[in-house]
């Protein structure tokens, strides 16, 4: 019986007890379980530096997260000095100041730390949403793998030293602006121009999707003065003795953009009036090492940081399906909760399995993927290179696209509470969620890739082939139905013939991709489960669980 109080005792602090002191690292054994399965003889060394961030990421961080997502804490650019000068200031919270240079301190991208460390730590600072962390993080993930393999003059080793071991305790950090007017994804479409003036290359144009804006170097696509090819420029922010002037190299920031999510990250336009740029690899090769070198850890990033969103979103909705209570009872109690939890749960246990999965194929194949459809491997080389390169974009598509479900889904359990920004980070989430779904390549643009990738190797490598070698392990029955289903559609002959035919053909193919990389993760889900299964069972056998 609910008899009438003005005092009500209903409080939040049970829940919120819990929320505040939960250790990302230590209190999921699950993704214990999965690094130790897929990061091989690394696990020891793993585990021990996961310990030792968590607490930072799970608490300081992100506190400094929440504290800066408030809509008065939004960074804003100041164009001007007081005497009149072009300064094009970024004014950001001290919190993200402080907490990025803590984050960058960790010399993730550092020889002396190993790739599965890397990861893991990425992984778990993502569970805190951009944060204005993720993308400069990836971003210079991306910049280092690049000066790693062509960084051959003074400039660029400077750079490359400043990013992966810091110079006097500051390290450096990426930004990627390939985006112009007319088109994101259609990078060969570039009109920026690069101009060789005496030994020097300078830019001249327009950027028009910036993001990580304050950074202190940026990869950058151009056409060198006459060429239709892409070539790729690494450019400094500041010249040299500049930076404390607050004198840029060379450009204008026009504005910030106003964006659905990933508030806390500057997103801007920039002119370049004579940037000074240093080139980067091959200049006809920009594109191929755009794709090959610095989208690749991008897209990968997408699927790492949208397991560690679901992680996060399916954790905070079970624990409060635990302890809220509507009708008399807990709502965790209610079967139509439990299934939505447990599919919650799911998707995130799915997603970070496969994530992890593809990153120990990444490894395996030397960390890069070749640009373009590589012709000059043995078969069964080009076959793995190309099964990564296929499953990169898939799990970019489809990560992206249920995490923004997963969260929605996760905000409704907490009722109108999970779209209260100050009672939830969910919602913070979710906005997150949505550009990365749009970052590095939208759905359409990637399906249309991985359709005229298959058609082009079909004389070497099957669409049926492909499906048997990523699902190896999977159910033999969704294997055929899969395989049989992507031959036929990859036979048709493309996809951009405008006729009824062509738009169901497009449906069906980008249901398939769904399915198919979905079939991929259950295998994942699957290899991490059997091991957690069967060291139970070998614990029983020794005594040591009952």
């Amino acid at each position: 019986m609910s008899l009438p109080t003005r005092d009500n005792p209903y409080n939040f602090d049970a829940f919120l007890e819990w929320r505040k002191n939960v250790d990302y690292y230590r209190d999921d054994l699950f993704l214990q379980k999965t690094i130790r399965h897929f990061a091989g003889s690394d696990w020891e060394i793993v585990d021990n530096e996961a310990k030792k961030i968590s607490p930072k990421v799970s608490y300081r961080w992100r506190d400094m997260a929440e504290a800066i997502s408030y809509p008065e804490k939004r960074p804003y650019i100041v164009h001007y000095d007081a005497h009149g000068h072009r300064i094009d200031r970024i004014v950001r919270p001290k919190e993200t100041e402080i907490m990025e240079k803590e984050v960058f301190k960790e010399a993730i991208f550092s020889d002396k730390t190993p790739r599965w460390v890397r990861l893991v730590k990425m992984y778990l600072i993502y569970e805190n949403g951009e944060a204005c962390i993720a993308c400069p993080l990836t971003c210079t993930e991306g910049l280092v793998a690049l000066l790693e393999k062509y960084a051959d003059t003074p400039e660029l080793l400077h750079i490359l030293r400043h990013c992966k071991e810091g110079i006097d305790g500051d390290f450096g950090i990426g930004a990627q602006y390939l985006s112009e007017i007319h088109g994101g994804s259609d990078v060969p479409a570039n009109l920026l121009e690069a101009v060789h003036e005496g030994d020097t290359w300078r830019l001249y144009g327009t950027k028009f999707f910036c993001s990580a804006t304050h950074a202190d170097y940026a990869v950058v696509t151009a056409k060198p003065k006459g060429s239709e090819k892409v070539a790729l420029f690494v450019v400094p922010s500041w010249l040299p003795g500049n930076k404390e002037k607050e004198i840029r190299n060379g450009y204008t920031i026009d504005r910030l953009k106003w964006k659905m999510g990933t508030d806390e990250l500057t997103t801007a336009e920039i002119t370049f009036n004579g940037a000074v740029a240093y080139p980067v690899g091959p200049l006809d090769r920009g594109v191929a090492n755009v794709v090959g070198i610095v989208l690749t850890y991008s897209r990968l990033t997408v699927g790492l940081s949208d397991a560690a969103f679901m992680t996060r979103a399916a954790r905070e909705a079970k624990k409060y399906s635990e302890f809220r209570e509507a009708f008399g009872m807990k709502i965790g109690d209610f079967p139509m909760v439990v299934a939505q939890i447990r599919d919650l749960e799911r998707y995130a246990k799915r997603s970070t399995a496969a994530a992890f999965k593809i990153y120990r194929r990444f490894l395996d194949m030397g960390a890069e993927l070749k640009g373009g459809l590589v012709t000059d491997e043995p078969d069964e080389v080009r076959r793995m290179r190309f099964d990564l390169r296929e499953l990169i974009m898939l799990q970019k598509i489809t990560a992206s696209w249920d995490c923004v479900d997963v969260i929605r889904q996760a905000m409704s359990i907490f009722g109108g509470h999970g779209v209260i920004e100050d009672f939830s980070t969910l919602p913070r989430l979710y906005r997150d969620a949505a550009v990365n779904e749009l970052w590095e390549g939208p759905r359409n643009v990637l399906l249309a890739q991985i359709h005229r990738d298959l058609k082009r190797v079909s004389g070497w490598y099957s669409a049926r082939d492909f499906v048997n070698s990523i699902l190896k392990g999977s159910n033999n029955t969704l294997v055929k139905e899969l395989a049989e289903e992507m031959s036929e559609i990859v036979d048709y002959p493309d996809l951009f013939h405008m006729d009824e035919k062509t738009i169901d053909i497009c449906r069906r193919w980008d249901s398939l991709c769904h399915r198919l990389f979905h079939a991929y993760q259950d295998v994942a889900l699957e290899d991490v489960e059997s091991e957690i299964h069967l060291e139970g069972e070998l614990g029983k056998a020794a005594g040591l669980v009952k």
